[in-house]
């Protein structure tokens, strides 16, 4: 019952995205009849080689996603194997 621009606006501050995004949100919530929205980004920057750099340009070009998208999923799934049998973690 509430415009989407005021919707887009209320979940822009409340969640951090901009107002375009949260658009977004709201346009695929109304197709899909349910979103969840996703936890705030942050600027997290690191030195790789270079040739593991294009490996991943690579692939977020050949998946049609995001390089960000591509390094969370990356490292999200290395993070749930756990440490290393005989390394602790840290």
């Amino acid at each position: 019952g509430v415009p989407v621009a005021a919707a887009a606006r209320t979940l822009a501050s409340r969640y951090g995205v901009s107002v375009r995004q949260a658009r977004r949100y709201l346009e695929q919530a109304m197709a899909a009849g349910h979103l969840e929205v996703p936890e705030s980004s942050v600027v997290f920057t690191v030195k790789l080689p270079q040739s593991l750099a294009g490996q991943v340009r690579a692939r977020a070009h050949e998946s049609d996603r995001a390089i960000s998208a591509v390094v969370a999923q990356a490292l999200a799934e290395f993070l749930e194997r756990g440490a290393p049998e005989g390394r602790p973690g840290r």
